[in-house]
């Protein structure tokens, strides 16, 4: 049997043993063992355990992970998705729409210190949910926008999934969350333009809310403040090159301790929790990194990605073609994995082939994260839309997934752009960076 033959059974085996429910960092391993021996002999088995796993977790440049994580953590913890929809309720939820747009904006300001869909999810939905039904506005509204806000928790800079990709295709991380700026806050211009269309079609699903007084709106711009500085010091710092990416992250998690302290939130039972979520989250990630990495030796030496590039030349599909091909592959895979491991597993198959058609590899970052965030509110398995469910008393997750479509098609539209007009995605890290 070739190596390419044993290659694509190990694909279909890593997707039937994920459809099984075996956890997908196990089943990376599993496959990218039996595969190798099948390869190159048992003598492969040695050198894969006794090398991968060090030479995978060993990077200094890991280390930004946990801090990123811890920031998040700390975050979601003091308060601050509170803050941010109260402050741009007071402000623009008089306006139609505007509480919904207010979640959105709060979504894509929690979620650039937060840099978690799912955590950004269920925050935004114990905090803004409530306040939309209160006013009257529809369910499938209400729970469409904040599924559609949650993703942007890995669109908009800085972002765990961004980061993982940079080092898995040995990029910069600072290119990544500079290319990554204009696509997250186009995604959220997209989504409360989305807004402002069904609230002009159906009135009806969103109803006014009562203008809130000077003294309020004052407050709000006091209560924003501290979330702008913090975004700020971590991503400033990185574009000045006053700090590496990881230095950035560890300012980023001492500032977001130093909020919880000053709203009063850091008890040590809020130390006990973020400390102990961001443990398990990071042995997670690191998992899955070990499995990932075993299963690329297999992959690499199974010259599956030549394959794929030679049946590419067979059907004699321009690049463009292609790269449409990968991204539709990517949104069906969304319907049933997460986006880390969906990114994980399809980058070694992938990568190889997008760099041999001569695409950017940052660009091409930037489009794998918008397409594996669009994963997260594509039923049947959209997780943000269970969060949503699971979170929330009196929303069903059909409901969330009825509201949801049309912010799909502003995600069609937004993917569609980044890959008729690269500029969008890399003229930033070329002015700043060269």
């Amino acid at each position: 049997m070739s190596p390419a033959v044993i290659g694509l059974i190990g694909v279909v085996s890593l997707l039937a043993l994920i459809a099984l429910r075996v956890p997908v960092a196990i089943a990376m391993g599993v496959v990218g063992i039996v595969g190798g021996v099948a390869i190159n002999g048992w003598f492969s088995l040695g050198f894969v355990l006794g090398s991968q796993p060090f030479v995978t977790v060993f990077p200094y440049t890991l280390s930004v992970i946990p801090l990123f994580v811890m920031m998040g953590a700390f975050a979601a913890r003091a308060g601050l998705s509170a803050s941010l929809f109260q402050s741009l309720h007071a402000l623009i939820g008089h306006w139609r729409g505007g509480l919904a747009t207010a979640t959105i904006g709060a979504c894509a300001l929690f979620g650039s210190v937060c840099g978690s869909s799912l955590a950004t999810a269920a925050t935004m939905t114990r905090v803004a949910v409530p306040t939309m039904q209160k006013i009257g506005y529809d369910d499938r509204l209400t729970a469409g926008t904040v599924a559609a806000g949650g993703t942007l928790g890995i669109l908009i800079p800085p972002s765990i999934i961004m980061v993982i990709y940079a080092i898995m295709t040995e990029q910069s991380i600072g290119r990544m969350f500079l290319a990554g700026m204009v696509p997250g806050f186009m995604a959220a211009g997209l989504y409360m333009l989305t807004v402002y269309i069904i609230a002009r079609l159906r009135p009806e699903s969103a109803p006014l809310a009562p203008r809130l007084g000077r003294e309020h709106q004052l407050e709000a711009f006091r209560q924003m403040g501290p979330v702008l500085l913090l975004f700020g010091s971590v991503m400033g710092s990185i574009y000045f090159g006053i700090a590496s990416p990881t230095e950035a992250a560890a300012v980023g998690a001492f500032g977001a301790i130093v909020l919880a302290a000053m709203r009063g939130m850091l008890t040590w039972e809020v130390v006990r929790e973020s400390l102990m979520e961001t443990a398990v989250t990071t042995g997670m990630i690191f998992m899955i990194l070990v499995g990932t990495s075993v299963l690329q030796f297999f992959i690499e030496t199974s010259t599956l990605p030549n394959l794929l590039l030679d049946g590419i030349n067979w059907l004699q599909l321009p690049p463009i073609g292609v790269l449409i091909l990968i991204l539709i592959v990517y949104v069906i895979l969304g319907c049933f994995l997460d986006s880390l491991s969906m990114m994980l597993i399809t980058l070694p198959i992938f990568f190889p082939l997008i760099v041999k058609l001569g695409y950017d590899p940052v660009w091409f970052g930037i489009l794998v994260t918008s397409v594996v965030e669009i994963g997260l509110i594509t039923p049947p398995v959209g997780m943000n839309l269970f969060v949503i469910a699971a979170v929330s008393n009196s929303i069903r997750f059909e409901t969330a997934a009825a509201g949801v479509v049309p912010f799909l098609m502003a995600d069609t539209v937004r993917v569609a752009l980044l890959v008729a007009f690269p500029a969008i995605t890399l003229f930033l890290p070329k002015l700043l960076m060269g």
